[in-house]
């Protein structure tokens, strides 16, 4: 649930159509600001919110954007910068030291856990795959929008694999990880 909740503003901006794209940026911007907030008012730190807060703050470019051109030339590259944008927030929050999937882990791990090196390890391998998940989607997607298939079939599937890709690993790696810490137990 913690993923979907991370990237419930990115899952709102892609379902919005594509010729409403300021809307899908503005609701964007809209339930990053509520994810923010409920989580803060549940005692969740910023820190632990590295991609809620950065997804914040690029909607808020690209709804304003958006609205002072709705044709603009952005507009075909929007999910590739979209996945470029997660990229970075995910690459700068491992080059800070604090992988962005640290803040989502500790929702659902004990304390005493979270400052033991295999659990920062674990968190450090699985926002790497993510960051190069969405860097690669990002390639794609620019790729695919210079060739005028910006809002294809191909690109939305593109970007669903940009996210369910990592999430797979993100679990599957977790389950081998655990698996192996109660047979080492």
């Amino acid at each position: 649930m913690s993923y979907l909740r991370t990237f419930l503003p990115w899952i709102v901006f892609a379902v919005v159509p594509s010729a409403q794209w300021q809307w899908g940026a503005l609701a964007g911007l809209l339930v990053a600001v509520a994810v923010i907030a409920q989580q803060r008012r549940t005692g969740v730190g910023f820190d632990a919110l590295i991609m809620e807060v950065g997804s914040a703050v690029f909607f808020a470019v690209l709804a304003a954007l958006s609205f002072a051109d709705p044709h603009s030339a952005v507009h075909a590259y929007s999910a590739a910068l979209s996945s470029a944008t997660l990229a970075l927030i995910a690459g700068a929050s491992l080059l800070a030291g604090k992988p962005f999937t640290l803040g989502i882990a500790k929702r659902t791990t004990p304390p005493e856990v979270w400052s033991l090196k295999p659990f920062v390890r674990v968190n450090v391998v699985i926002t790497t795959v993510w960051t190069a998940a969405f860097a690669v989607t990002a390639g794609a997607l620019a790729a695919l929008a210079h060739a005028g298939q910006d809002h294809s079939t191909t690109a939305t599937l593109v970007q669903a694999a940009g996210f369910v890709v990592p999430m797979l690993f993100t679990v599957r790696y977790v389950a081998t990880v655990q698996a192996r810490a109660k047979a080492n137990g």
